[in-house]
């Protein structure tokens, strides 16, 4: 019997070493009733339908996210195609520029309509699945194709929950600017068009992520360049959620031609969105996106004029000055209102009556004072009474009936970015602001500049409408180029007001920014998101604080490793007073704050996205590693009870609350414990002993 045994297991290795052998190639699998395809973290199985599901493997345990759904799917004009009856199935290792991985290749058939379906799992990237899809008609008569879906999952809630069942981040742009991060309910709807959800609203990152507390789902694209892609999160009932990526085609397929979808991808995690962030950074680098590199000015401490709004005068920026200094601020931002209008970016006659050289005046005296200049500007904007669209109006982005597209906030129209024109005059008013007048740094501001309208404009003799929008990210590259070329070093942060950033911009600036927050949980959520896509080396800006909650938390800005900023004004140099005066209170709680950022340096910082769940661990905690010391941030209306510090290595630290200097003795990692009783913030610094 122990022989008959042996030569049992003997048998199977054998056949297990033939069947890895054949795997290494190419092995076509004669099964037509399952499929699947897996990694240590993933797995993604296909019914004899070809619909899919996903399982989560994660430390030895599977977690199917939802049942099978019809995931690829096209509509038509006549049907909608949802079951194709698997023919083939095929598996290879393969490499290409993402590295080595597996591939699973499927195909189907539904009346004149055959679906292929590959979906490659790379080494690298065990918890994230490629898919390319295409379909190909093979009836005798042309197929009207409407839209295609991909990545389409149904996501069930745990049994028992006591909180939301689920979280998600939202990516898509809108004239009410929403939080990116938001609890789901039943009911929940939100389409995340990546094209224009208003006039002058829209783009975003191709990612959409539902988690509950113990997994979560993702689902976008890889393509190079953005695309007009939607990317649906709903949950039409308490127990479910739901995603996709689609796309609206609308276009025939003859006989024997075939629709290939974008590239797509699935991943799945555990905590929150960040790591899907991390994910997809990293693929994406494969695909050459590299952020620029940050100079070590652009962590100083901002304060911006834009108190003294548009009508500002240059003697109260002179006169502030001296209060700005001696708070630790180290950039003085010049802010709307310089110009005579938006398009030609002239100066001010009222202003600047001696032109070039009253502006040259007062960046040297900037200089003088020892601040860095930066210059608000808002591109690719410009009046209808502008001297450029009087001169040139075959520069204006179009729409399809030939009207001009409008920016509301200025009441500008749309330049186009994928004129040659348009991209040189720019470079050109870079030069002019870096070189001839001297300053050190671009504020570049608009939510017209996430994203773009498809081009009609016929003067552009574009391939196609859609070139505009695939130019966006080109257009912003020639600005800091040219920036860098005019001064090596210049700074030149981001500001696409309100919008859900769009990732494919990001590496075109050193320094995002929350971009006009309406409350301090947007700052920190906001903060984590950019974090995530960009990495620790570009500087987050939690923009001005008196945009945050009570218009003073400087806490959700220095607690995520942001960069503190403001647009204070002295009361004695304005007429009517609010929320922007520096009264001796908020002087005294300015300096406080300020001497903290200097002192502790967080920006320089690394965040830990990963250790805490934005949406389900309470209170809201954030991460930052610097040198050898952990700083958290804790935050909640009102907190008593226990705190949890992760993250710690296996040894003893000292804690404090570095704002209100409380000792809270020492703890011993890896996880601590303490008991705290806060109001809005907690901030502690672990020290190892």
């Amino acid at each position: 019997m122990t022989k008959v045994l042996s030569s049992m297991v003997i048998f199977a290795l054998l056949f297990a070493g033939v069947r890895s052998t054949a795997r290494a190639n190419q092995t076509a699998t004669h099964s037509v009733h399952s499929a699947y395809i897996e990694s240590s973290s993933l797995r993604i199985e296909f019914d004899r339908n070809m619909r899919s599901r996903v399982i989560a493997r994660f430390n030895g345990n599977e977690v199917p996210i939802g049942a099978f759904s019809a995931s690829e799917t096209v509509k038509g004009s006549e049907r909608s195609w949802y079951n194709f009856a698997l023919a083939s199935q095929t598996r290879e290792r393969i490499t290409d520029s993402y590295g080595a991985g597996e591939k699973l290749s499927i195909a189907g058939k539904s009346g004149g309509l055959r679906k292929n379906v590959s979906v490659i799992i790379y080494d690298d990237f065990p918890n994230l699945a490629v898919f390319d899809v295409s379909y190909t008609n093979v009836g005798k008569s042309a197929l009207k194709i409407l839209e295609w879906s991909n990545n389409r999952y149904t996501i069930d809630a745990q049994r028992v929950s006591s909180q939301a069942p689920f979280w998600s981040y939202q990516s898509g742009s809108y004239e009410r600017r929403p939080n990116w991060l938001v609890p789901l309910h039943t009911g929940f709807s939100q389409q995340n068009y990546l094209g224009m959800n208003a006039s002058d609203y829209g783009g975003g990152t191709p990612i959409v992520d539902v988690w509950r507390k113990d997994v979560g789902i993702a689902v976008g694209d890889v393509e190079p360049r953005p695309v007009l892609i939607s990317l649906p999160v709903s949950m039409p009932t308490a127990r479910q959620a739901q995603v996709s990526v689609q796309y609206l085609h609308n276009r025939s397929i003859e006989p024997g031609e075939s629709l290939h979808t974008f590239r797509t991808f699935v991943a799945v995690h555990k905590g929150d969105y960040f790591e899907t962030l991390l994910t997809y950074r990293r693929f994406m680098l494969k695909r050459g996106f590299q952020m620029a590199k940050a100079p070590d000015s652009a962590f100083g401490a901002i304060w911006c004029a834009w108190g003294y709004g548009r009508h500002f005068k240059p003697q109260q920026v002179y006169d502030t000055l001296p209060t700005v200094k001696s708070m630790g601020f180290t950039w003085v931002t010049l802010d709307d209102g310089w110009q005579n209008n938006y398009g030609d970016w002239e100066l001010d006659p009222n202003k600047f009556p001696h032109g070039d050289a009253d502006m040259r005046a007062m960046v040297d005296r900037i200089h003088k004072e020892g601040f860095k200049a930066q210059l608000w500007w808002s591109p690719l904007s410009a009046v209808p009474e502008s001297k450029l669209l009087q001169d040139e109006p075959e520069l204006a982005l179009e729409n399809r009936d030939g009207s001009r597209r409008k920016i509301s906030w200025w009441n500008s129209y749309y330049l186009c970015p994928a004129n040659s024109r348009v991209v040189e005059y720019h470079k050109a008013l870079v030069r002019k602001i870096l070189v001839d007048w001297g300053f050190d740094g671009l504020k570049l501001d608009g939510q017209h500049m996430n994203g773009v309208p498809a081009c009609y404009n016929p003067a552009h003799h574009h391939k196609s409408p859609e070139d505009s929008v695939e130019a966006l990210p080109d257009f912003f590259r020639e600005i800091y180029d040219a920036a860098q070329k005019a001064k090596p070093g210049a700074l030149v942060e981001f500001c696409p007001c309100g919008t859900a950033s769009s990732f494919f911009t990001m590496p075109h600036f050193n320094m995002s920014v929350a971009s006009d927050p309406e409350s301090s949980f947007q700052v920190r959520s906001k903060g984590k998101t950019i974090k995530g896509l960009m990495g620790d080396n570009v500087p987050y800006f939690g923009d001005h604080v008196e945009l945050s909650d009570n218009h003073d938390d400087f806490a959700s800005t220095v607690g995520i490793g942001g960069v503190v900023g403001t647009q204070f004004v002295l009361p004695s140099l304005v007429k009517k007073h609010g929320r922007f005066d520096l009264t001796p209170d908020r002087e005294k709680l300015f300096q406080k704050w300020l001497k903290l950022y200097q002192e502790k340096g967080l920006s320089h910082g690394q965040y830990l996205g990963t250790l805490y769940d934005i949406g389900f661990d309470l209170p809201e905690a954030h991460v930052i590693r610097k040198d050898k010391k952990i700083y958290y941030a804790f935050f909640a209306a009102n907190w008593k009870g226990d705190v949890e510090l992760r993250g710690l290595d296996d040894r003893a630290y000292h804690v404090v609350d570095y704002v209100d200097g409380k000792d809270f003795g020492v703890v011993r990692g890896p996880v601590a414990h303490l008991s705290a009783d806060f109001s809005k913030h907690l901030l502690l610094e672990a020290t190892p002993q």
